[in-house]
């Protein structure tokens, strides 16, 4: 009965990411009905599920924190494709849409897949445990990178409104990419136990022990799979982009919210696995998740739209407004004091939550 429940678990997984991919082919670069779009938005769906499934074979394979680090990069350099994608492609918002749509991921990652990580491990274990050694580290990370790429832009003064000089834009890029690869050898390397994960007892877990790894071949098998779902998430998420403006225009919706949007739809694996990381009482997994994903947002889109800046025509709009930076204050705030004292209960997850409430309401009415 189990072999025959995972051969079903296991055909879907790979049926779903190639129905995905080839949907992908068909309407690429093609104006599509309602109809197709209805099927976009299904297979949308079921690649996302197939990733998730996919990240966790390889995360188990290759153990903490490893796993977390492999989901956050692929989809992160998808997400940076994708923005470039749009960019080049021009139209209303593109301007501030690299800003949007990484300063979306910084509030959902940060508040979004923190806050439901955090409640579903306060409602089955009453209080969540982790570490704040490398929460805290990687929380500095995400802090410092946001400073640097999202809030100096609007203070500057070598070129007016939010935007860096090429020379400033640089300096940003190249600074990134060293916290995140100092990040990474940190969580990977000599202090790989700090972002370990922690059960609701306080004991440290060095490896899953429920079911035995999956094997090399079957690894490898997931990774690829990962990667194909993954680009027909993203991909299908581009097809899906014109209905999406025009539905964002219909409602009367500022041009912004499509950066969130797009952020919603990038970040939707990473939260699935998050939740699920959160039902096993491995908070830890869930915040590498939600912090990885944000450092590799900010970490390696900044230094990507530097380089597409060479031959990307309009200004490059990267400066927060006042309203942006004051939830991305009080979002520091809060982490912190969630983060020091190692755990946490329904209340910090509360907080987190209607924190990101306030983000996408002030992004639907400014």
């Amino acid at each position: 009965m189990t072999a025959g429940i995972a051969t079903k678990a296991m055909s879907w997984t790979v049926i779903a990411p190639v129905l995905a991919a080839v949907l992908l082919g068909f309407t690429w670069g093609r104006s599509i009905g309602v109809v197709v779009q209805v099927l976009v938005a299904l297979a949308l769906a079921g690649a996302v599920l197939a990733a998730v499934n996919h990240a966790e074979v390889v995360a188990h394979r290759i153990g903490e924190p490893f796993g977390s680090l492999v989901l956050a990069v692929a989809v992160t350099i998808i997400e940076v494709g994708l923005i470039v994608t749009l960019m080049i492609s021009g139209g209303p918002g593109t301007a501030s849409l690299a800003r949007d749509t990484v300063f979306a991921a910084v509030m959902i990652t940060c508040n979004g897949i923190v806050g439901i990580a955090l409640l579903i491990g306060a409602v089955r274990f009453h209080v969540t445990m982790f570490n704040a050694e490398g929460t805290g580290a990687a929380l500095a990370t995400v802090t410092t990178l946001a400073t640097l790429s999202l809030v100096l832009p609007t203070f500057t003064t070598s070129r007016p409104g939010p935007e860096f000089t090429p020379a400033q834009l640089a300096f940003a890029a190249i600074a990134s990419l060293i916290l995140y690869v100092m990040f990474v050898l940190t969580q990977t390397g000599r202090h790989r136990d700090f972002f370990l994960p922690m059960t609701s007892a306080g004991e440290v877990v060095e490896a899953e022990d429920h079911a035995d790894p999956p094997t090399d071949r079957k690894a490898l098998a997931s990774l690829g799979l990962l990667v194909l779902a993954l680009v027909a998430v993203v991909g299908l998420a581009k097809v899906e982009t014109p209905a999406i403006q025009a539905g964002v225009a219909a409602v009367g919706f500022p041009p912004s919210f499509v950066g969130v949007v797009i952020a919603l739809l990038v970040l939707l694996p990473e939260t699935l696995a998050a939740a699920r990381a959160a039902r096993r009482d491995r908070i830890q997994t869930s915040l590498n998740l939600a912090f990885g994903s944000a450092i590799a947002s900010i970490g390696l889109t900044i230094p990507a739209i530097a380089i597409a800046s060479i031959w990307l025509e309009g200004p490059l709009v990267l400066g927060l407004d006042a309203t942006q930076m004051l939830l991305l204050a009080v979002t520091v705030v809060v982490a912190i004091l969630t983060v020091v004292p190692g755990r946490a209960t329904r209340l910090e997850a509360a907080v987190h939550l209607v924190l990101l409430a306030a983000f996408l309401f002030l992004a639907v009415v400014p």
